[in-house]
Parts: C-alpha cells; sequence; structure tokens
C-alpha cells in the first residue's frame, strides 16, 4: 500500500546554497492553492499541472513545397519535411495561412530577415534603424510572463545557439538587436538569450538572490561534484517519505539532472581539446551542433518539469544565419542557399536544413512526452510553437507561414489536424489563444483581429 504524505508544490531538495526543484509528484495534490493550470493567481501547488508556452524559431523561411502536408482536417498526410513528427500527429496541428503582416516591408524596404525575428513575437513593425534608438514591442512571451511569472523562480527562459550582438547594422540598415532576438520585455528591450547549457543549468538550480560569498561555495562545490551530491541527503530523506510510483519519479528526474551534467562537463572538456591553445570555448558548449541543440532542448525540459518557468523561448539560429549543416551533407550557408532562385539542388540541400530542424523539434517533443504529470504528460500540459516569420526565403514573404503547434494546452486544444485559414489571418490571433490558455486575458495583441478559434 503507497504513502499518503502530502508534499507542497514549493518543496525543494537544498544543500550548500542551492535549491533544487522538484518535479509534479502525485504527494503534491490536494495541496492548499486552488486555481485553474498556469492562471494568474494559482500557483499550482493544488497539484494540477500548470500551462506552459514556448516558442521556437528557425531562420531563413522553408522549401514550402516540401512543407506543407496535403489535405486538411484529421485526414492530412504529413510532408517530407514534417515526416519526423509522425509520432507526434494527434498531438499537434499544422497551421497554414497565417501571416505577420508587419514583417513586411510596408515602406521600409529591404530587411525581412531582421524584422522576421523581431515581427516573430511582437506582431509590431520594427523600427528601421541599426542605431540605439531601436523599437519593436512587447512579445507575447514577455504578456504571458508579466502576469504568471510570479509564480515560478524564472519568470521566463530565454535559450539559442548563436550568439548576437546587440548594436550595430546586421540586415539592410536594421540593427543586430532585431537578428538576434525575439523575446522582448519593452518596446527597446530585448531579453538577450543564454547559449551555454552550463550556465543555463547553473541558472536554474542556483539562486541568484543569495550573497556572492554563498555563490562562490556553490560554483566551487559544482567544479568538484554533481549538484545531486549537494542535495543528497534532502533527497533521501524526502524519497523514505514518498509512495512506489512518486520515488520512480523522483528517481526518474535525478537520473536526468545527472545526466545533463555529464554532457555538459563533457562538452567542455571536448570542445577545450580540440581547440588552439589560444581559443577557449566556454565549457558546456557542445561542439556538434546537434548535440547543442538537444541539451538546451533539455534544460527547457528540466525548467518546465520542475515548474522554474513557464514560459521559454528558443532560438534554434539567429534570423539570416549563414551556418552550413555539414552533417547532413550541407556545406553551403543556410542564408546564401535561401536565395534559391528556384535551382532544384538548392531547394533539395534547404529542405535538408528544414527536416534537420524538425527532427530536433520533434526530439524536444519526444523528452516533453516522456515526462509524466498525474493522467498525462508535460507535452499535454504545454503549448510548443515552432516556426518562422518568412516563407519562402527567396520570395522574402510572410503569408503563409511555416507554423507547426504541439501539445494540448492542458487538455483545452483539440489536436490531431491540419488548418487552413484565410490569406492573411494574422498569427497573433493564434498568439491571443495561446494566452487564454494560460489564464492571461488581453483584447488585443500585435496586429491581431480576433481569436483564431477551430482550436476546440
Amino acid at each position: 500500500m503507497s504513502k499518503r504524505w502530502h508534499v507542497s508544490r514549493r518543496t525543494a531538495l537544498r544543500g550548500l546554497g542551492t535549491a533544487m526543484s522538484l518535479p509534479l509528484l502525485d504527494a503534491m495534490s490536494g495541496g492548499e492553492a486552488q486555481g485553474a493550470p498556469g492562471a494568474p493567481g494559482g500557483d499550482s501547488s493544488s497539484g494540477k499541472a500548470p500551462v506552459r508556452a514556448a516558442w521556437i524559431f528557425v531562420p531563413n523561411g522553408k522549401n514550402m513545397e516540401e512543407w506543407r502536408p496535403k489535405g486538411e482536417g484529421t485526414g492530412y498526410t504529413l510532408s517530407k519535411t514534417l515526416a519526423p513528427l509522425k509520432k507526434f500527429k494527434d498531438d499537434m496541428i499544422v497551421f497554414s495561412g497565417l501571416t505577420h503582416d508587419k514583417a513586411r516591408a510596408n515602406g521600409d524596404g529591404a530587411g525581412d530577415h531582421a524584422r522576421s525575428a523581431g515581427t516573430f513575437l511582437t506582431g509590431r513593425q520594427c523600427k528601421k534603424t541599426s542605431g540605439k534608438d531601436i523599437r519593436a514591442g512587447v512579445s507575447i512571451d514577455q504578456i504571458a510572463a508579466q502576469k504568471i511569472g510570479k509564480h515560478t523562480d524564472l519568470g521566463s527562459l530565454e535559450l539559442g545557439c548563436q550568439p548576437g550582438r546587440q548594436s550595430g547594422g546586421c540586415d539592410s540598415g536594421y540593427s543586430c538587436a532585431y537578428s538576434s532576438n525575439i523575446s522582448w520585455r519593452g518596446p527597446s528591450t530585448p531579453n538577450s538569450k543564454e547559449i551555454n547549457p552550463k550556465f543555463v543549468f547553473e541558472r536554474m538550480f542556483g539562486d541568484a538572490t543569495q550573497a556572492a560569498n554563498r555563490q562562490k561555495r556553490m560554483k566551487e562545490a559544482l567544479n568538484k561534484k554533481s549538484i545531486l551530491d549537494l542535495v543528497n541527503q534532502d533527497a533521501k530523506r524526502l524519497r523514505g517519505e514518498l509512495g512506489q510510483s512518486d520515488q520512480k519519479k523522483l528517481d526518474e528526474y535525478l537520473d536526468s539532472v545527472r545526466s545533463i551534467e555529464r554532457r555538459i562537463q563533457g562538452a567542455g572538456e571536448g570542445g577545450d581539446k580540440k581547440l588552439p591553445d589560444k581559443v577557449k570555448v566556454p565549457g558546456g558548449v557542445p561542439r556538434e551542433f546537434r548535440e547543442h541543440l538537444r541539451l538546451l532542448a533539455d534544460m527547457m525540459v528540466l525548467a518546465f518539469q520542475t515548474d522554474t518557468t513557464r514560459i521559454a523561448t528558443f532560438m534554434f539560429a539567429n534570423a539570416g544565419s549563414n551556418r552550413n549543416y555539414a552533417s547532413v551533407g550541407v556545406r553551403q550557408g543556410h542564408h546564401s542557399l535561401s536565395h534559391h532562385g528556384r535551382n532544384k539542388q538548392k531547394l533539395t540541400q534547404i529542405q535538408k536544413i528544414d527536416q534537420f530542424h524538425v527532427e530536433q523539434y520533434a526530439y524536444l517533443l519526444d523528452r516533453m512526452q516522456s515526462v509524466k504529470e498525474g493522467e498525462g504528460t508535460l507535452l499535454d500540459n504545454s503549448m510548443v510553437l515552432y516556426g518562422s516569420a518568412i516563407g519562402d526565403g527567396n520570395r522574402h514573404n510572410h503569408h503563409d507561414l511555416p507554423i507547426v503547434m504541439a501539445g494540448r494546452g492542458g487538455g483545452t486544444i483539440k489536436t490531431g489536424s491540419h488548418l487552413k485559414f484565410k490569406r492573411d489571418t494574422p498569427l497573433c490571433n493564434l498568439f491571443l489563444e495561446m494566452l487564454d490558455r494560460m489564464g492571461v486575458k488581453e483584447k488585443r495583441f500585435g496586429d491581431s483581429t480576433g481569436r483564431l478559434g477551430q482550436l476546440t
């Protein structure tokens, strides 16, 4: 017979200057605060899983002919590029026809790549400038974070795989701040993303409010041992109070933390060994792009699983990125290839890049689906939007955007379909739907014209 202890949702494992959040356990049910999952004022101590939201940005548009699914509704067929998502076909929605009008020139001339990032989550026209007077808008993730971020240690988490500059010109007179960021806490204040998994890990499991000497002791300890060693005694105590099901959840969670630590340490060591003496890569950044993406994806899963945050953004690459993808046989730069001029060979190369990105998205979804929460999964209680604010990179068009959203938003979204909308339907209409499911009520956002509909 399992034990019937009650554990507060805010319980953390503690030891030597660190506090380590816990996943949602069965013993956390029946708590004090009652509130809709993710709703302002609800802190999920009731044991109900909160609704999380993540937005993933990929640059340079797509080979849209290989992206678009065939058919509509629940009977649609995945395209070649979307094939890696076969396992999640019933857990997601593919959208066609959505538009970001404010990513268009609208009299400002060239600069579509920079606008595609600056507008992606703001729905606002970016001021064309390469100076300090940048101006976009508050992004959708930060609208949510302002309302529900108070319930978590981190209001939001910003991740990315490429460093970016916050000043200077990057695209036809547009500041690099637009190309490098999708999260904006104010019209002129982007949220810089973190690209080093080690620093993300320390941010999540460290306590930024502690005194500097306490932080120093913690970092010194982390250099010598796992964070799990620091909280080992507390973990043993808690385990003894849990039933068998929760013991298994706790063990799986601690194993995943240990695994990530080893990968971070190995990534840093491997990177240092291969480089010349005068060049040093910060420990924790893998040399291999796929591993970098997946390690950051694991960070996001841990952040959601432990309720460290409910809001995240992830830039697979900066707008206009010219990274090559030699690991999948593409040695020419991505941005260069996006100006394909209908060249079949270039379009084939773009499709390979597109499919590589979708595979990494599928990896994230698989990790989220593996985390059990009550009768569902972490993915069931989330909304994970993947896409771009450019459709065809050669045409620089911003309608019929490549958008997929996975997760059921805590049971409030009917998934498993391909939804087609009238041309120029604002993507911001979908963003309003996402806010609703987090308990954040806004009449308008960006260039929205209303709710999107068809999600329930």
